[in-house]
């Protein structure tokens, strides 16, 4: 299974999909908020994390082999192995924030972030030219197709519910926190946070990386990692 981040779709994964898509069924998420051709509003951490939930037990008898969540993706997953309802054997959060930012600083920050999702749609050439970065290129084209069926609403509602909610406890027979050096000032804490919940976590640094660029520029490497986390 794979969760996609805030302001992306799940097409983001599709060049991952391409490579284990003969081997492995793969359920693909729809956030509410970031939905392709469907208008919808980002409703909750919890919410989305009950929707997936319900639909494992539902559809795989409660138990799932892997879910790779990016970002707000990673947060949802994090709160399925909080709640401890499903069997997950191998679980990826990707640079996913799980504590709160100070309450003085969630206003500030997520109508900032807001803001940068606005221009990032409405001045897409002018960043394209900007970044100069097949990186970029694929965000931005990501903000392009989901933007205008949540808006800046969707936004708005999914960077309060990440930056107010704490990881209280996890669950898990595999766990891994995956980041990039590039964010690493950011990561550091989530990680900490997280080994002081659950000492065996694998936490993977990669080189170069930034937010959610592993899974753009190198999805064979992701590939390859979950290949050998199924053959544990």
């Amino acid at each position: 299974m794979l969760i996609p981040g805030l302001g992306v779709s799940y097409e983001i994964f599709i060049p991952l999909i391409s490579i284990l898509e003969n081997d492995f069924h793969i359920v693909a998420v729809e956030v509410d908020g970031f939905i392709i051709g469907k208008h919808s509003s980002f409703t909750s951490i919890d919410d989305q994390a009950s929707q997936i939930i319900d639909y494992i037990k539902t559809n795989h008898n409660g138990s799932i082999d892997c879910v790779y969540g990016l970002s707000l993706g990673g947060k949802i997953l994090s709160r399925v192995l909080e709640r401890d309802e499903i069997v997950i054997d191998h679980a990826v959060m990707d640079a996913a924030p799980l504590l709160p930012l100070p309450k003085w600083l969630v206003g500030p920050l997520r109508y900032y972030q807001c803001f940068n999702v606005w221009t990032c749609y409405h001045w897409t050439k002018f960043w394209r030219f900007v970044f100069n970065s097949p990186y970029f290129d694929v965000l931005l084209d990501e903000c392009r197709k989901v933007y205008p069926f949540g808006g800046g609403r969707a936004v708005l509602d999914g960077y309060k519910s990440v930056y107010t909610n704490k990881l209280q406890e996890i669950h898990g027979r595999d766990i891994h926190y995956w980041h990039g050096t590039k964010e690493a000032f950011v990561a550091r804490p989530q990680v900490e946070h997280l080994k002081s919940l659950w000492n065996d976590v694998n936490v993977e640094v990669f080189k170069g990386m930034n937010h959610g660029q592993l899974l753009i520029d190198h999805p064979d490497e992701i590939a390859k990692r979950i290949r050998m986390m199924m053959k544990k």
